[in-house]
């Protein structure tokens, strides 16, 4: 989609979201976010391939500086990243068995089995390789293809765990992350608010 970053090296740029982008994305009316509170990133990232690219996410305006620095670190330790673009509205009504990996944070949808707004309806969270790292409430895994990385004493690339890069790199900015919970284990979620 994106040309590579030049030379290898990591590259960031934060901008107002373009209107092409806010079209193709998961916002509307009723979100509880104006298109002025966002901004669209574009970073590097080392994917699984073992490559460089650039993938796209928008986020909240407040932490969008943070986020990108986030990214940098994790390209620096070249944390394998699948995927890195935006969530289009027409993929909110997906059965949740895909094998889809794609790391994203600004989705305008409810927290995963409750009525209020999710964190990343606010542009406040990301969830990194979510395929690598499921959502798991009792027997409820998420996606529903993802089980055989429920059991993380193999570690396989994209992982996150408990004190690697990706975990220092959220904390330093502030953000909590979901492996940390036990009803549900978020293992994919880095959130700004707490939930």
């Amino acid at each position: 989609m994106f040309p590579p970053p030049a030379g290898g090296r990591f590259a960031a740029s934060v901008t107002p979201v373009p209107a092409t982008v806010l079209a193709r994305s998961t916002w509307q009316p009723g979100c509880p976010v104006r298109p002025d509170d966002l901004r669209y990133l574009r970073l590097s990232f080392w994917g699984f391939d073992d490559r460089p690219h650039t993938g796209e996410m928008i986020v909240n305006a407040r932490v969008a500086d943070a986020v990108a620095r986030v990214f940098e670190r994790l390209y620096a330790a070249r944390f394998p990243i699948e995927e890195m673009r935006v969530v289009a509205r027409p993929e909110l009504t997906l059965h949740p068995t895909g094998d889809g990996n794609n790391t994203t944070a600004f989705v305008c949808r409810p927290a995963t089995g409750l009525n209020h707004w999710s964190a990343h309806a606010f542009g406040l969270a990301i969830d990194l390789n979510p395929f690598c790292n499921p959502y798991v409430k009792g027997n409820l895994v998420l996606p529903e293809l993802a089980s055989s990385y429920v059991d993380r004493r193999v570690a396989r690339p994209g992982m996150v765990f408990a004190g690697d890069v990706a975990v220092r790199s959220f904390a330093v900015i502030g953000w909590g992350w979901g492996g940390t919970w036990t009803s549900p284990l978020d293992i994919q979620h880095f959130t700004a608010t707490g939930n």
